[in-house]
């Protein structure tokens, strides 16, 4: 069953400049893998991560860091959560993330979809 959906665009020019006013935004948006990556494609997941908040219906225990997309073998992306974000998207009863991302003409986007097997008392 989908509990929620989120979708973020980012401006990539916009972001650049942004990383390039704030340099330690980096630390604080992106695990130690994902730094190395070229502004694109941490664009791009900032744009993964922010639709991931909103899919989750807010960040209360998410943190940025805790956050990865990696890519599987076939270059599909996913998020590998840790520490207490795992924990507060497994408390929402979320079994299955899906993220599409893409980057073309000045923008990054994403797209995600949450899925539990039931919905959460609370939510019913």
């Amino acid at each position: 069953m989908i509990v929620g959906i989120g979708v973020d665009l980012v401006d990539i020019a916009r972001f650049e400049r942004t990383l390039e006013r704030t340099p330690r935004l980096v630390e604080r948006l992106f695990s130690e893998k994902e730094r190395a990556l070229n502004p694109r494609s941490l664009a791009a997941r900032f744009a993964a991560k922010e639709a991931l908040i909103k899919a989750l219906g807010g960040s209360d225990g998410v943190h940025w860091t805790e956050i990865e997309i990696t890519p599987e073998a076939s270059g599909r992306p996913w998020f590998t959560l840790t520490g207490t974000t795992r924990e507060a998207v497994e408390a929402r009863g979320i079994t299955t993330l899906h993220l599409s991302m893409s980057h073309d003409a000045g923008f990054a986007t994403a797209y995600v979809i949450a899925e539990a097997l039931l919905l959460p008392e609370a939510q019913r």
